[in-house]
């Protein structure tokens, strides 16, 4: 059963990933990866909440397998941040490429903290 919630999520998570992404970058405009920064924030955000919930109340392995590893892990995307760093550091575009780093670590660890927060608050 965690295999299909894992599945069932991670389906979800990974056309939310490409919508969001291609919605992000159209809108933005610019070859900095404003479509995944914004992914990797809002999955981490979003798993700082389930986490909190989980901590709080002892949190359910549904939840946990659906939400967390299936949605929130194909969600999020290391490899295309590593990928889309790279990139920019070899198109010599070096100070978007420092920035991609320092703006989604600093704003993923901001945002998982402001989901543990809320969820405590809830």
């Amino acid at each position: 059963m965690t295999v299909l919630l894992v599945s069932a999520g991670g389906a979800v998570g990974a056309v939310l990933r490409y919508l969001i992404d291609r919605r992000v970058q159209q809108r933005s405009g610019s070859d900095f990866p404003f479509g995944t920064l914004t992914v990797n924030v809002v999955g981490s955000a979003l798993l700082g909440f389930l986490t909190g919930l989980a901590l709080s109340s002892g949190g359910a392995e549904a939840a946990r397998s659906l939400v967390g590893i299936g949605l929130c892990g194909s969600l999020t995307t290391y490899s295309t941040f590593g990928y889309e760093t790279v990139r920019l550091f070899t198109e010599r575009a070096r100070a978007h490429a420092v920035t991609n780093v320092l703006v989604t670590v600093c704003a993923g660890f901001a945002a998982a903290g402001a989901g543990l927060l809320a969820a405590q608050a809830f």
